[in-house]
């Protein structure tokens, strides 16, 4: 599917969304920095809509400077409510040509997986530093094809995982790299709605999303497992369950994971387009924690063996964009490298072997730290 007939059915399907309602009202916060770098959103879908733009009104490092659409209604639209600059405003055909505006910085790619490699190498070649949604791409290859494009331009790379900068979860991991309660012993997560949109959105077509559940929410139900253990498991089998199957028909509706580390240490996780759930629960040594919701887009809910945790509640998006300006400015280590990414790419594949061959158990040979942050 090319990106003309992608615009096309996008502004029928799930993308469509952005017409239902009008983009929030334009504002400054009054604490943006001088130096606030200048971001590009690529594709004006529901994520963008809805979540990223307004959050660029309120981020303090960074600000929305240029947009990129395959439709001219958006175009028209988003340059009128954003009062932005006419000439900022791309189309996926003229995307290099952003390589000669000053007032961008940042490109970040909100695009159909299938579509993350080509936007993300091309934004790097456009030498401007690099955003790209979950997942990096449709394979392993891809992501070390868009990190060693970063590398060799010498931008910045980093993953839209908004969470790594919300408070309950880097409370989590604090707890972990501090060994608060010793040793984890046991993990459960899950990660999952139910999808009963229009049947023709890009998320159903395996062409463009490379996978169902496990390639979208499935992204934060292992990652949750990873932070609260601390390292990077050793073993995965899986298994795929399908209740659905006329509305399910080219992607994963429903997964379920089983993980090792090499401390002895199990993980439970489930992932579904087909269910509601949203939990985290970790058992250590000495103690437990629990976050509940533990990946939504709403406030986050926390408590510990020790008591309630209680944080304050900002746009994790938000959050998220200003911790990677601020590391581009060099003031604080990334948070979510592309090697990130990357490995949450191995594990997608090592799950998917699983499935297909019965639910094996999938040696992972992944490095314990690979991906991680050095922050935590």
């Amino acid at each position: 599917m090319n990106r003309r007939k992608f615009s096309r059915q996008i502004s029928l399907g799930t993308g469509g969304l952005a017409l239902l309602s009008p983009l929030s009202a334009s504002c400054s916060p009054k604490t943006r920095s001088k130096e606030s770098l200048g971001v590009a959103l690529v594709g004006l879908g529901s994520y963008s809509t809805y979540q990223l733009a307004p959050a660029l009104e309120e981020t303090q490092h960074c600000h929305l400077a240029a947009v990129v659409t395959g439709s001219p209604e958006k175009a028209k639209r988003w340059t009128r409510q954003y009062k932005l600059n006419p000439n900022s405003v791309y189309d996926y055909e003229n995307f290099h040509q952003i390589a000669q505006n000053p007032e961008v910085d940042i490109v970040y790619i909100v695009l159909p997986n299938s579509m993350h490699a080509e936007f993300s190498i091309r934004a790097a070649r456009a030498r401007k530093h690099v955003i790209c949604e979950k997942p990096m791409g449709l394979s392993s290859e891809e992501c070390v094809s868009i990190i060693d494009a970063c590398k060799k331009a010498g931008v910045k790379l980093g993953m839209g995982y908004r969470l790594h900068s919300e408070p309950y979860t880097m409370e989590l991991k604090r707890l972990v790299k501090q060994k608060k309660y010793g040793q984890a012993r046991y993990i459960s997560s899950t990660a999952a709605y139910v999808s009963r949109g229009n049947p023709n959105q890009w998320r159903l077509n395996k062409s463009l999303s490379g996978g169902g559940a496990l390639m979208n929410m499935g992204v934060y139900a292992f990652q949750a497992l990873i932070y609260a253990a601390g390292s990077n498991p050793t073993s995965v089998s899986a298994q795929e369950y399908s209740t659905r199957p006329e509305y399910f028909k080219e992607t994963d509706e429903t997964i379920t994971a089983q993980f090792e580390w090499a401390n002895g240490a199990l993980g439970q996780m489930m992932t579904s387009h087909n269910y509601r759930s949203n939990h985290l629960r970790a058992e250590y040594e000495k103690g437990w924690v629990e976050l509940s919701p533990a990946s939504t887009y709403i406030p986050l809910s926390g408590k510990t063996s020790d008591g309630p945790l209680d944080f304050k509640q900002e746009s994790q998006q938000k959050l998220q964009m200003d911790d990677f300006a601020l590391h581009i400015q060099g003031q604080q280590p990334n948070r979510a490298p592309g090697e990130m990414g990357h490995r949450d790419l191995l594990i997608i594949e090592a799950i998917y072997r699983s499935i297909r061959e019965g639910g094996k158990k999938i040696k992972l040979n992944i490095a314990p730290d690979y991906g991680r942050s050095p922050l935590f």
